[in-house]
């Protein structure tokens, strides 16, 4: 299943309007350092995790680069969930100089 892809600028244009973003990557990954607002719901869950994600509009997902974000999607998308992969991940997201949040809460 083809998972459409955005680039950092873009995917931070729709998060600062409101986008939910669904971050894959593993605890201890996360606690270090994600998008401001992202929910945690590692790959490994994903699937069993499903009925967690919104129905009802646009989902942003986001790893370390790219990759488990986009299987991730593959996941979701079968569901009929609509959700878009965020391509170059959280690296992309702070060498394109926004801010992250440190800890184990989604922070804002």
């Amino acid at each position: 299943m083809t998972v459409p892809e955005i680039d950092i600028a873009e995917a931070a244009a729709r998060h600062a309007a409101g986008a939910t973003v669904i971050d894959v990557r593993e605890p201890h990954e996360y606690v270090e350092g994600h998008v401001p607002g992202a929910r945690l719901i590692p790959l490994g869950e994903i699937a069993e995790r499903a009925g967690e994600v919104p129905s009802d509009s646009e989902i942003l997902m986001i790893c370390r680069s790219g990759a488990r974000s986009l299987k991730a999607g593959e996941i979701l998308r079968s569901y009929g969930l609509q959700v878009i992969n965020v391509s170059g991940g959280t690296l992309a997201w702070i060498d394109a100089g926004h801010r992250v949040v440190q800890g184990e809460e989604p922070g804002e």
